[in-house]
């Protein structure tokens, strides 16, 4: 099994440190500062060796080349984006390895139109970015309502138990929206529950799951692009 440990930046980022027991092996998941995930590998005795990028946003590259300076670490980000320290492109249907472990690249715009997500099956894990939160989704900074709404079609169609590892933690605020929404749904209302009582405890609320997402995320469970682009257009001017 990988081991997949999160690193707090800024206000709400998580970066993840992606470790594999058998070879050694480390990457890192859109590191936008360098400094706290050098420290939590450092204190693990990890090296990173790889770079995953998600796409281009500062708060996701913003750590690359320090990063790269201190490890030595080769960049792997979208092909159609502009991320510093690139030394390999990934575009749909290319893979990233962490020893025996494979990773393929599917192309999920909308956030931005080169985001990419990438998922281990056999693991049961995809790093999603900022294309799916949990109960939530991106903002539309680049891409079209058509796009995100694909996107997020695309993911929730992995398998039940597939581990979402999204950048930040936005699930309160995502869980009062989805409470509107849908105020009849009584599995978003024990969610929010939920959710509002480990966020008073300062706890993480993700990774979430493909069947969390289903039952209570609103933009998931959108019928269609028409239904989606509503609820994004709300959710932009939402005030909890």
């Amino acid at each position: 099994m990988l081991k997949v440990v999160p690193v707090p930046a800024f206000s709400d980022n998580y970066l993840w440190l992606v470790h594999d027991d058998e070879s050694g092996e480390t990457a890192v998941v859109d590191p936008g500062d360098a400094t706290p995930v050098l420290a939590e590998a450092d204190r693990r005795g990890w090296s990173i060796g790889q770079v995953w990028n998600t796409h281009w946003h500062p708060d996701h590259t913003g750590g690359n080349l320090a990063v790269k300076e201190a490890t030595d670490a080769r960049i792997a980000g979208p092909a159609t984006e502009n991320i510093p320290g690139r030394d390999i492109e990934l575009s749909e249907g290319d893979e990233v390895r962490l020893g025996g472990h494979v990773g393929r690249v599917v192309a999920v715009p909308g956030h931005t139109l080169g985001h990419i997500a990438i998922i281990f099956d056999a693991d049961g894990i995809a790093f999603v970015g900022d294309t799916l939160f949990a109960m939530g989704c991106g903002r539309l900074f680049e891409g079209t309502p058509a796009q995100m709404f694909e996107s997020l079609r695309r993911l929730s169609a992995l398998p039940d138990g597939t581990r979402l590892y999204c950048a930040h933690e936005y699930t309160l605020s995502n869980a009062l929206f989805a409470a509107y929404a849908e105020p009849g749904n009584a599995k978003i209302a024990a969610r929010l529950a939920e959710v509002q009582a480990l966020r008073a405890n300062a706890e993480m609320t993700v990774p979430t799951t493909v069947a969390q997402e289903r039952a209570t995320n609103p933009f998931v469970r959108a019928k269609d692009v028409q239904a989606f682009a509503a609820l994004r257009k709300d959710k932009d001017s939402f005030r909890s």
